[in-house]
């Protein structure tokens, strides 16, 4: 089978890509993959703002979108009405994810790669698997302003179940939510995780300075936002964090009342 001309819309799709090995197929890619190996592609917009026409003019044999990217379905209708093969994910948990991995193989002629990629990310996920006292309560917070965190259908969930750990907001529908700051006081986390979906530069001193006396880490977005292989390297950084943890049952002492609304 002759490589495909591939369109990849999305960072978690470039990433599922290039564990593959066929990044050298792709003619055209959203400006946020950084995946290595894209350097040959037309970089046709943000991932929200597809140019349809330049992607059309690369003559892609398969487009790959994900609408784990909220919003995407604009750009989805406006693929399918320019008439592209297309493919859509739309994972939530990991299982999801690695699920996905198989469907871009199967599309492609690669299951047995596929298969590979999937198999050495379990391997690493049981490699990184703990036993706590208890199961570490863990806040994702995707953005500081309003805050946002991971809520019950995110891949966090099962990342974090997967680790030992529990998503402290495994009871709140939906995959992600805004939230006021004493939320997540009431929560009673003990490791907080920084990783702002797009941002630049991480700032967990910011998340610190509210006043709640855990743990923050910062985690790149591509290791924890994109549903794809490299959520091995956030749960990689999460376990070690995890690991140096003090784990007990009382409660949070410090008050609501103590503890700052958030600012940038």
């Amino acid at each position: 089978m002759p490589p495909l001309r591939l369109a990849s819309l999305v960072s978690s799709n470039s990433d599922i890509l290039a564990a593959l090995g066929v990044t050298s197929w792709v003619v055209a890619a959203d400006h946020h993959s950084d995946a290595p190996g894209l350097e040959q592609a037309r970089r046709v917009g943000p991932d929200l703002n597809i140019d349809i026409p330049a992607l059309v003019a690369t003559k892609p044999d398969l487009v790959l979108a994900s609408l784990s990217v909220p919003g995407l379905e604009q750009v989805v209708d406006g693929v399918q009405k320019a008439g592209l093969p297309l493919l859509v994910l739309d994972p939530i948990s990991v299982a999801d994810a690695q699920e996905d991995v198989r469907r871009i193989g199967r599309a492609l002629g690669l299951d047995a790669r596929a298969e590979q990629v999937v198999q050495g990310w379990q391997a690493e996920m049981q490699r990184l698997r703990r036993a706590y006292p208890r199961p570490p309560r863990v806040v994702v917070e995707w953005w500081p302003r309003p805050v946002i965190n991971a809520t019950q259908d995110s891949w966090v969930t099962d990342l974090l179940a997967d680790l030992g750990a529990e998503n402290a907001f495994a009871d709140r529908p939906g995959r992600s939510a805004p939230m006021h700051w004493p939320e997540v006081v009431d929560a009673r986390p003990d490791l907080i995780v920084c990783s702002w979906c797009g941002a630049k530069k991480l700032r967990p001193e910011v998340i610190a300075a509210r006043g709640l006396p855990v743990p923050v880490i910062p985690v790149l977005e591509s290791g924890l936002g994109r549903p794809g292989p490299r959520l091995v390297e956030g749960a990689r950084q999460i376990a070690a964090a995890l690991e140096h943890l003090v784990l007990t049952e009382e409660a949070l002492t410090e008050g609501v009342s103590r503890v700052q609304e958030p600012t940038l």
